[in-house]
C-alpha cells in the first residue's frame, strides 16, 4: 500500500485509516455524521492526494482529448473545467473524469485513483494516433478539496486572488497559503461549494497547516472519505465501481448532459442510438418510505416481489435523516414517484423513486 504526503498528519490526527485504491486514506476522525454535517453547514478538508492526474499537451492534445472523452472538450476556454467519462467501446465506461484546460494545448485529465493505471493504458492506445504529450503526474501532487458554505470567506485570506470570482467548474493559478503556481479550482464532490487544491507533494503540508489556521475560526476540520460518500450520494453524484462502470452506459446513467453528439469518439454511434431508442434500464434515485439503510448490492423488488435490480449506492442520509440510494431498474420503474421496494434482510422495504438530488440545501 502506498502513504499519501501527509500520511503521519492523518495518524496523529486519529483518523481511522484504511486501504482504498492502492492508498492508505483517512476514512474518518471523529465519526461520519459529524464530519458530513460539518462540510453541510460550514467548513472540513479532504485531502484526496490518491486521485490520478494526466497532463496532455501538444498541438494534438484536444484531438486526443475529444477522442477519448465523451464531453465536447472544444468548448473549453482556459480556465474552464469539465465534468466528462471516457466510454469504452462496449456500452460501458472505463472511468469518469475532469478535463481543466491549462493553456492553449494543455490540459489536465484527473482521474479515480483506483482506474490510474487503466486510464493511463486507453489514452495510451488511442494516443498512437494523435502523438500528443502524455505525462502522469498521479505520484508528484496532491490534491486537497476544502468544501463547504463557509469555504470562500474562511479561505480568501490564503491568496491574493478574490475566490469569490472563481465560478462554479472555473478555475485559477495563483498563490496559496504562500505557494505560488497552485491550481485552486472550484469543483467539488459535495454540492456544498468550496474549492479543490492541486499542488505538488512537497507543499501540501505548508498548505494543509495554514488552510486549518484561517479556517479555525469557521470550525474547519478534516473529513474523511466515509463523509465524502454520503455527501456526494445526497447529490446523486455517480461513484465509478458502484453507480457507473465497465458495463453501465453513460446514456442509462443519466450521463446524457455529458455525452455529446456533434463529434466523433469512442463508440459515439452505439451510444447515439441507444440515446435515439432509450435504454432498457436506467439508474434511479430512491427514498425510503419506512426506517432502513439500503446498501450496496440489495435487491431492488416490485410489488410482487419479484427482483428488478439492484442498488449500486445506499446510505441513511445525515441530512434528510431518512434512507436513500440509486440503482438500475427497468425504464418502466424509473418515472418519479413510481413505487418500489427494497429487500433488506427478510423484509422488503416500500421505496420511492424520486428526482435528484436529495439534498436541496
Amino acid at each position: 500500500m502506498k502513504n499519501i504526503a501527509l500520511h503521519s498528519i492523518h495518524e496523529n490526527l486519529g483518523a481511522k485509516m484504511v486501504p482504498f485504491a492502492g492508498y492508505n486514506m483517512p476514512v474518518q476522525y471523529e465519526g461520519v455524521t459529524a464530519e458530513h454535517l460539518t462540510v453541510r453547514e460550514s467548513v472540513g478538508v479532504f485531502d484526496v492526494s490518491h486521485m490520478g492526474e494526466f497532463l496532455v499537451e501538444g498541438e494534438n492534445a484536444l484531438a486526443l482529448i475529444q477522442k477519448v472523452t465523451s464531453n465536447d472538450a472544444s468548448k473549453l476556454e482556459i480556465g474552464d473545467a469539465q465534468y466528462s467519462c471516457f466510454p469504452n467501446e462496449d456500452n460501458g465506461i472505463v472511468d469518469d473524469l475532469i478535463c481543466y484546460r491549462i493553456k492553449e494545448n494543455t490540459y489536465l485529465l484527473v482521474v479515480n485513483a483506483s482506474n490510474i493505471e487503466k486510464d493511463w493504458n486507453w489514452i495510451s492506445t488511442y494516443n498512437k494516433e494523435f502523438k500528443a504529450d502524455l505525462k502522469d503526474l498521479s505520484e508528484d501532487y496532491s490534491l486537497l478539496a476544502i468544501q463547504g458554505p463557509k469555504a470562500v470567506e474562511a479561505m480568501q485570506s490564503l491568496s491574493s486572488l478574490d475566490l469569490t470570482e472563481i465560478e462554479f467548474y472555473k478555475f485559477k493559478i495563483g498563490d496559496f497559503a504562500g505557494i505560488e503556481n497552485v491550481i485552486i479550482s472550484a469543483t467539488g464532490y459535495t454540492g456544498s461549494g468550496g474549492f479543490e487544491i492541486y499542488c505538488k507533494n512537497s507543499e501540501v503540508e505548508q498548505i494543509w497547516t495554514k488552510v486549518f489556521e484561517a479556517g479555525a475560526d469557521y470550525g474547519i476540520k478534516p473529513i474523511g472519505l466515509a463523509a465524502r460518500d454520503t455527501l456526494r450520494l445526497e447529490m446523486g453524484y455517480c461513484l465509478y465501481g458502484n453507480d457507473i462502470d465497465d458495463t453501465t452506459s453513460p446514456i442509462e446513467a443519466g450521463l446524457g448532459w455529458i455525452t455529446k453528439f456533434t463529434k466523433d469518439f469512442v463508440n459515439h454511434e452505439a451510444l447515439a442510438k441507444e440515446k435515439e431508442h432509450k435504454p432498457e434500464r436506467r439508474l434511479v434515485a430512491f427514498e425510503l418510505n419506512e426506517r432502513g439503510i439500503p446498501r450496496h448490492d440489495y435487491d431492488i423488488v416490485d410489488g410482487n416481489g419479484n427482483i428488478i435490480g439492484n442498488v449500486t449506492s445506499g446510505t441513511m442520509s445525515p441530512s434528510l435523516g431518512k434512507g436513500i440510494g440509486m440503482g438500475y431498474v427497468p425504464r418502466l420503474f424509473s418515472k418519479s414517484g413510481t413505487q418500489i421496494h427494497i429487500q433488506i434482510r427478510k423484509k422488503a422495504i416500500p421505496a420511492t423513486v424520486v428526482k435528484l438530488p436529495f439534498y436541496k440545501g
